[in-house]
């Protein structure tokens, strides 16, 4: 085995020191030790992970058992590690960005006393550990114990300052709405330990392979299972219906912003059905299914960000929509155009969500783009970092952006033209809003306060380096993707991943090609062109028509508090106000009184006399022999 192998164990294990160590001497560390001991955990698994990286990319690949998780009869799940090239993929993504924000974390958060911010850290890394243990598990019930660990450290960070009630009830929505999307994935893991006998990828695979569309396991498992890991998916990784707690997560620092949107929460659904891309393209109804609520995720979304004004929750609902984006390859059976979508938007939308900080760290902590604007003087370095990322998601040439994006939108012409035609719309709409947000916030004049332009710096080298360097893999992150059509034999992504995660290939004309990529391009051109025009000199007025709805974001979130909360709020308090003291109460209440009742009757057999008490033994006596006579005659 590979010596980098027999490491890997430390790759999830570091964090979780580090967790222990700033979780435990909040109280005694100083700030610099703890971000030095928060940001060096994650550095020793990114080095850990590298090594990894170079001996699967050498053809390596293994399953390292450690102990015996569960054992009983008929049941064996080992804690067990899988290094293959989708896991050491993702470990890079989730060790080198993080890294990076825990790096920007320490100027960001240093007007935290020393106790928060040592809690801060404590729980970034435990964040990582969850998800690396999410990756790394090779089989779903230890892929089930990351997916719950960052389900915990999401409540926690995005409730970080939870003295704002605000904050906490966005804590609260997002632990409550990844539940229903949890107990779904738990649902589908019961199933196939009962139907195959084992949670480990490899053993389910094949058992599905050999006896799929028999009674072992029929057409209606595997249709069950895949729409229950998939239920379980929407939940993570915020698709329809489950999207709404993901916007309102911007409760939280915005570094934690950008470690949820672009590293590690958000794709872990994403992860889980390429991995398990085997079942899934065996089960045609589920995975139309998949591509269809991805077209709609990514419409809605971005429709509605069309219309924000907080420069976070613009940012956050471009997420739910490139979710919905990879969603939409998955569904198509383009799973390796979904993981390197996930791959390239980790970059730019970390770049984002940290430009965003950068802007609000200078505005003295003003979010919303309608009070901002002329910004680029002041923060050069944001401005230009954040226009690549804006560039990038948009999808031109030669960033990132362009080359999985272009990925997902020529798999979805050649799987379904509507799909198609209605992704490239959503593409444009995702050029304009990233640009309106780029005009407002440093463009044209300022339209904040007097003290907030006062207070306009460039953020310190802590924050901006982290952007610089993000901002480079936002541009060159995608050229390990490049199609033939440009490069022969270019692709090594596909190359690196095809072992692993395969995915249906279409027979294509590099002239198809061409004009698709043109298209897509000539329409993101002409789409910001629109976006400068009607940007570049703005005042603030009131949003009319549709524009009032998606300002309003489809009223879903009403819709939700009329459907679902205030029916259950009305049941609690028909429980707390009827049931409760009327049923439940008076049966517990009447109970006890019957029992005390009863004993102050029979407490008089208790005469003390003896005569009463041998009268009591014959009649028993005689009570148990006819019984003995009536059953035996």
């Amino acid at each position: 085995m590979q010596s980098s192998f027999q490491l890997a164990f430390l790759i999830p294990l570091l964090p979780l020191i580090g967790f222990l160590i700033n979780g435990l001497g909040r109280n005694w560390h100083s700030k610099q030790w703890s971000g030095l001991i928060g940001s060096g955990a994650v550095l020793g698994s990114f080095v850990i992970s590298l090594l990894v990286f170079q001996s699967v990319e050498a053809g390596q690949d293994a399953v390292i058992a450690y102990f015996d998780f569960i054992h009983v009869e008929g049941l064996h799940i080992p804690f067990a590690f899988q290094l293959d090239a989708l896991s050491s993929l993702f470990l890079l993504i989730i060790t080198g960005i993080g890294l990076l924000i825990h790096i920007y974390s320490i100027a960001y958060m240093r007007e935290e006393s020393s106790s928060s911010f040592a809690r801060y850290f404590s729980y970034l890394n435990l964040f990582v550990f969850s998800m690396l243990l999410l990756v790394l598990g090779s089989n779903y019930v230890v892929m089930f114990i990351g997916w719950e660990g960052v389900g915990l450290c999401s409540y926690l960070l995005i409730g970080f300052w939870f003295k704002n009630q605000e904050y906490t009830k966005a804590a609260n929505k997002a632990f409550i709405m990844n539940r229903i999307g949890d107990l779904a994935f738990l649902l589908a893991i019961f199933w196939l330990v009962i139907k195959t006998g084992s949670a480990s990828f490899s053993e389910v695979f094949d058992f599905i392979l050999a006896n799929e569309g028999t009674a072992k396991f029929t057409a209606t498992d595997l249709t069950v299972v895949t729409l229950l890991l998939f239920i379980g998916a929407t939940g993570k990784s915020a698709q329809l219906p489950l999207y709404t707690w993901l916007p309102d997560a911007m409760a939280g620092p915005t570094p934690v912003s950008a470690l949820i949107h672009a590293a590690t929460m958000v794709t872990a659904g994403i992860y889980m059905i390429a991995r398990s891309h085997v079942i899934y393209s065996m089960a045609p109804f589920t995975m139309s299914l998949i591509s269809w609520i991805g077209l709609a995720t990514a419409f809605l979304a971005a429709t509605i960000a069309l219309q924000q004004f907080d420069i976070k929750k613009v940012l956050a609902y471009s997420t739910v929509s490139q979710l919905g984006f990879m969603f939409l390859a998955l569904g198509s059976g383009a799973y390796i155009a979904a993981v390197f979508h996930v791959f390239t938007h980790a970059f730019f939308k970390a770049l984002l969500f940290l430009g965003s900080g950068s802007v609000i760290h200078a505005m003295g902590g003003e979010q919303d783009i309608r009070k901002m604007g002329g910004l680029s003087g002041k923060l050069k370095i944001t401005y230009l970092t954040f226009m690549i990322g804006c560039l990038a998601i948009a999808g031109l040439p030669p960033l990132s952006g362009f080359f999985s994006k272009d990925a997902i939108l020529l798999n979805a012409f050649l799987h379904h033209p509507l799909q198609y035609g209605l992704a490239l719309f959503t593409a444009f709409l995702t050029a304009f809003y990233m640009f309106r947000l780029l005009f407002l916030t440093f463009h044209g004049s300022f339209r904040g306060t007097a003290a907030q332009q006062a207070h306009l710096h460039e953020s310190p080298a802590l924050m901006t380096v982290p952007l610089i360097l993000l901002a480079l893999f936002s541009i060159v992150s995608g050229w390990i993707g490049i199609p033939s059509v440009l490069a022969h034999d270019a692709d090594w992504l596909s190359n690196f991943l095809s072992p692993v995660v395969g995915s249906v290939v279409h027979e294509v004309s590099h002239s198809t090609e061409w004009i698709l990529m043109a298209l897509s391009v000539g329409g993101v051109l002409l789409t910001i062109g629109f976006a400068w025009y009607k940007f570049r000199n703005y005042s603030a007025t009131e949003s009319k028509g549709v524009f009032r709805f998606f300002e309003q974001k489809w009223y879903v979130d009403q819709l939700y508090d009329k459907v679902v909360v205030k029916p259950i709020a009305y049941l609690g308090k028909l429980f707390n106000e009827w049931v409760e003291p009327h049923l439940i109460d008076a049966f517990v209440n009447r109970t006890g009184k019957t029992v005390q009742l009863a004993g102050k009757q029979i407490r008089f057999l208790q005469s003390g006399k003896i005569g009463t008490y041998v009268l009591f033994m014959v009649l028993a006596m005689v009570t148990v022999l006819l019984i003995q006579f009536f059953i035996r005659k």
